[in-house]
This record gives structure tokens, C-alpha cells and sequence, in this order.
């Protein structure tokens, strides 16, 4: 009995670190439904979606297309899919919180009522995303980290250049300082000497006129 305890113990955290969420419902024409999922921030979610086909063999109609949207707790937009049959979305949450995939479909005359498959993994279970992005989305992906890996070099190269012109700026200082220092003594020491040359030159010019 004591054997099987750390496995159990494994097993509950693999649970617990990990959800997935598949499933299939229904949805008529002009009504919509949203599915939330609480997410952790920094944790990784991936998510796939697809119309049932009622007539295999033949196209989906457009009555079946759908609008699908994943939105942040804050309501920021994750994912939007306008018109679409089937996606998929792969992000890691910038937030803790609930996270809704909202599915929608236009009102028509015809009413149909589409069946969606709906899966969703989140956590451990969204390890094997690259499974489930599409190759389109990884390339956004590595596109958007480019740009955040140049943006932040950016960063470092700006603040790197910003420290050398403060260090600059604190020599230019102390130059200034030295040369006004410097500047300020040989003013004292000129002022003197005018001074003592004027004291000499009227004691010369008295005694010549024997006032002294």
C-alpha cells in the first residue's frame, strides 16, 4: 500500500498541473455560446475547433461557418476566426485568470444547427502543442519572438548607450570643474598681480613728484 502512494501522489499532480477539455455540442443560428477556462499566467494553451460535417463527402455549407474569438480576462484578443469551418490557437497566457472561446454562427433563414468538436489543453497537456498549431501559426509565433527578442535588445543596447553617456557627461563635469577651478585661480592670481602693478606704479609716480 505504501508502494503505490508516490504514484498516486504523481499521478494527482500530473492532474492537477494539466487539464483537457474535449467536447461536442451543439449551436442554432444567431444564439452563441462561450467556454471559459481558467488560466495561469506564463502557462502554455493550445486549442482546436472543428464543424461536423452533416454531408460527409460534400462541402461544408456556408450556413455552418462559424465566428470564433479567445479573449483574456482583461478582453484582449487571442484568437479571431471569421467565417471559419475549422482553427486552431496556441498561446501562453499573459495573465492568470478565466480565458472564453466564444463561438458564434449567423442568423439564417435556414436555421441550421451545427455540431462543433471543441478541444482545449492547458498546462502539462498543452505540451504537445506543435501537434495542434498549425505550421502558419509557429512561424507568427517565432515572428512575434523575434520581435520581442529585438525589441529587448533594443532595450539593452539603449540602456547600455544611455550608461556611457551618463559616464561621459560625469568626465565632461569633472573637466569643466578642473578648468573652472583652474580658470577661477589664475583670474585670483591675475587680479592680484594688476592689483600689486597698480599699487607700485602709484608709489613710483608719488615718489617722483616727491609727494612721499
Amino acid at each position: 500500500m505504501s508502494d503505490s502512494t508516490p504514484l498516486l501522489a504523481f499521478i494527482t499532480l500530473a492532474l492537477m498541473c494539466g487539464i483537457t477539455n474535449s467536447m461536442r455540442f451543439e449551436l442554432r443560428s444567431g444564439q452563441t455560446k462561450c467556454i471559459a477556462e481558467e488560466i495561469k499566467s506564463n502557462a502554455m494553451t493550445v486549442g482546436k475547433y472543428s464543424v461536423v460535417n452533416p454531408s460527409e463527402g460534400y462541402p461544408i455549407p456556408d450556413t455552418y461557418k462559424l465566428v470564433v474569438k479567445v479573449s483574456s480576462p482583461s478582453g484582449n484578443s487571442y484568437h479571431y476566426g471569421d467565417h471559419v469551418e475549422s482553427g486552431n490557437f496556441a498561446f501562453s497566457a499573459s495573465e492568470s485568470g478565466d480565458y472564453t472561446t466564444c463561438f458564434w454562427i449567423p442568423d439564417s433563414k435556414e436555421s441550421p444547427t451545427v455540431t462543433i468538436d471543441f478541444e482545449w489543453r492547458t498546462g502539462v497537456a498543452a505540451k504537445e502543442w506543435s501537434k495542434v498549431a498549425k505550421k502558419g501559426q509557429v512561424e507568427v509565433m517565432e515572428f512575434e519572438l523575434k520581435k520581442l527578442y529585438d525589441t529587448v535588445q533594443s532595450i539593452h543596447d539603449e540602456m547600455f548607450y544611455l550608461r556611457e553617456r551618463e559616464e561621459q557627461m560625469q568626465e565632461l563635469n569633472k573637466e569643466t570643474s578642473s578648468k573652472m577651478f583652474t580658470f577661477s585661480f589664475l583670474s585670483i592670481v591675475v587680479c592680484l598681480s594688476v592689483a600689486s602693478f597698480q599699487l607700485w606704479h602709484l608709489k613710483t609716480f608719488f615718489e617722483r613728484k616727491k609727494f612721499l
